[in-house]
C-alpha cells in the first residue's frame, strides 16, 4: 500500500491532472533530463512505491512535475517512513525482539613493518613464551572497535608498535593457561589486521594475517576465535571474485561455531548466504538467510556489540543487502539497506559506500542501467581519496561489469 501523502500519490496525481499516460510522463521526463532516454516502467514503480526515486533523480522529478526539490524530498521522506511502519506492522513481535537484544582504502600496497610484525608472530606461535598479557588484552579491546572515521592507514600504523610488542610476547616463556589466553589476544589482532588489509585490497596479505590468526585460534583452543577468523577470512574471496572459495570457508567457521549463538556464528551464516547466492545458489542462501535471522534474534551483551568481533543489528542488515542483491531480490535489499542506514553512524565512509553500491546494482537489476551508474559514479566520486581502491573499488568495478552501453561508459570514467 502506497503512503497517502507519499511519492506515488503525488506523482501519479500530477500526471492524471495533467491528463497524461505513464509513456506519455515518461516522454516529459525524458526531455527535462535533456533528452536522454527514461523508461516508462519506472513511473509504474515510483506511483506503486515498488521503488523510491534515489537522490538523484529528484532534480529531474522536481523539473518534470513542476515541483521544488524540496517537495520530491518531502514525498519520498514520507513514502519511506511509511514503508517502515507497514514492514514494523507487519514483524512486530519479531522486530522488537530484534532491536531488544541488539542493543577504507587506499593503495593495495602493504605498510612498511606490517608484513614483518606478521611473520614475527606467526614464527612464535609454534613455541612457549610470556609478555605483558593484560596490555596485549586492552590493545585487541581498543583496535576491535572498528575504523570511527579513520582512514585504513591510520588504523595500521596505529596498530604497529602493538604488533611489534606481540611479536616479542609471543617468543618469551609462559605458563601454558598464560600460553592460551596469549594465542587467543594474537588472533584477535592478527584477524582484525587482516580486515583492514582486505579492506585497503591488500588480498595476499589479508589471507596471510587470516591464516595467521587461524594458526592462534586453534593453538588457544577457542572455538568462537576461530570461527570468527574463519567467517571474516571467507569474506577475502567472497569480495573479490572467489566465491567458491568463500563457501568453503564459510562452512568450515560454521562447523567451528557450532550450535552456540554468538555473533562469530551469525556472521559465519551470513557470508554463507552471500556466497551461496554469489553462485547462484538460491535455496542454499536463503536457508543460510534463516540462520543468520535465527542466531541474530539470540545474541546479546558482547555478542551483539557494535565492533568487529561483535555481531549487531547493523552489521546484520549490511549482509543482508549484500545477500538479497546479490539474490536479485532487490524488494528485500532495498529494505535491509534502509535499516542499514538507520543504523549506521555518520563516519562510517566505508558502510555507507557499500550500502550504496548495493543500492546501485539493485537499480540496474529493476532495469534502470542508467540511474545505476549516475548514483554509483556520484558515490565514489566523491569518495576520500584514501577509500578508492580496494573493497569499494571492487564492489564497483563488479557493477561496471554488468553494465553496457553509455552507462558502462559513464562508470568507466571515474574508475580510470
Amino acid at each position: 500500500m502506497v503512503a497517502p501523502d507519499g511519492i506515488g500519490v503525488l506523482l501519479r496525481a500530477i500526471r492524471e491532472g495533467a491528463g497524461r499516460a505513464r509513456d506519455e510522463q515518461a516522454k516529459v521526463v525524458q526531455q527535462a533530463q535533456g533528452g536522454r532516454w527514461f523508461d516508462w516502467e519506472n513511473i509504474k514503480r515510483w506511483e506503486l512505491e515498488k521503488r523510491l526515486p534515489v537522490p538523484d533523480w529528484h532534480e529531474t522529478i522536481a523539473l518534470a512535475y513542476g515541483l521544488s526539490v524540496a517537495d520530491v524530498q518531502r514525498a519520498v521522506a514520507a513514502s519511506r517512513q511509511h514503508r517502515r511502519s507497514q514492514r514494523r506492522e507487519k514483524e512486530d513481535v519479531k522486530r522488537r525482539r530484534f532491536f531488544g537484544v541488539a542493543a577504507a582504502a587506499v593503495s593495495a600496497t602493504a605498510l612498511p613493518g606490517i608484513a614483518q610484525a606478521r611473520e614475527g608472530i606467526d614464527g612464535a606461535l609454534a613455541g612457549t613464551g610470556a609478555g605483558d598479557l593484560a596490555y596485549l588484552e586492552s590493545a585487541f579491546e581498543r583496535h576491535r572497535g572498528g575504523y570511527h572515521g579513520r582512514a585504513p592507514d591510520d588504523v595500521l600504523s596505529d596498530m604497529q608498535a602493538d604488533l611489534v610488542l606481540l611479536g616479542q610476547v609471543l617468543n618469551q616463556p609462559h605458563p601454558a593457561s598464560a600460553r592460551a589466553d596469549l594465542a587467543r589476544t594474537a588472533a584477535g589482532i592478527a584477524g582484525l589486521v587482516a580486515i583492514v588489509q582486505h579492506d585497503r585490497g591488500d588480498k595476499g596479505d589479508a589471507f596471510r594475517w587470516f591464516a595467521t590468526a587461524e594458526k592462534a585460534a586453534r593453538e588457544s583452543g577457542d572455538r568462537r576465535m576461530t570461527a570468527w577468523v574463519l567467517a571474516r577470512h571467507a569474506m577475502v574471496p567472497l569480495n573479490y571474485g572467489a566465491p567458491e572459495v568463500a563457501v568453503r570457508l564459510a562452512a568450515r567457521a560454521r562447523r567451528a561455531a557450532g550450535r552456540t549463538p554468538t555473533g562469530a556464528g551469525a556472521l559465519a551464516a551470513a557470508v554463507t548466504a552471500r556466497s551461496l547466492a554469489a553462485i547462484g545458489d538460491q535455496r542454499g542462501a536463503r536457508m543460510a538467510v534463516t540462520d543468520a535471522q535465527g542466531l541474530v534474534e539470540r545474541l546479546d551483551g558482547h555478542e551483539a556489540a557494535d565492533t568487529w568481533f561483535g555481531y549487531p543489528a547493523q552489521k546484520h542488515f549490511v549482509h543482508l543487502s549484500q545477500a538479497y542483491t546479490l539474490l536479485g531480490d532487490t524488494e528485500a535489499a532495498y529494505a535491509a539497506q534502509d535499516d542499514a542506514l538507520d543504523l549506521t553512524d555518520s563516519p562510517s565512509v566505508m558502510t555507507r559506500a557499500l550500502i550504496a553500491m548495493d543500492t546501485a546494482a539493485c537499480l540496474r537489476l529493476d532495469g534502470d542501467p542508467s540511474a545505476a551508474a549516475e548514483m554509483a559514479a556520484g558515490v565514489f566520486d566523491r569518495l576520500p581519496a584514501p577509500y578508492r581502491d580496494g573493497l569499494i573499488r571492487s564492489r564497483t568495478e563488479v557493477l561496471h561489469q554488468a553494465l553496457g552501453g553509455r552507462p558502462r561508459d559513464l562508470l568507466g570514467q571515474v574508475l580510470a
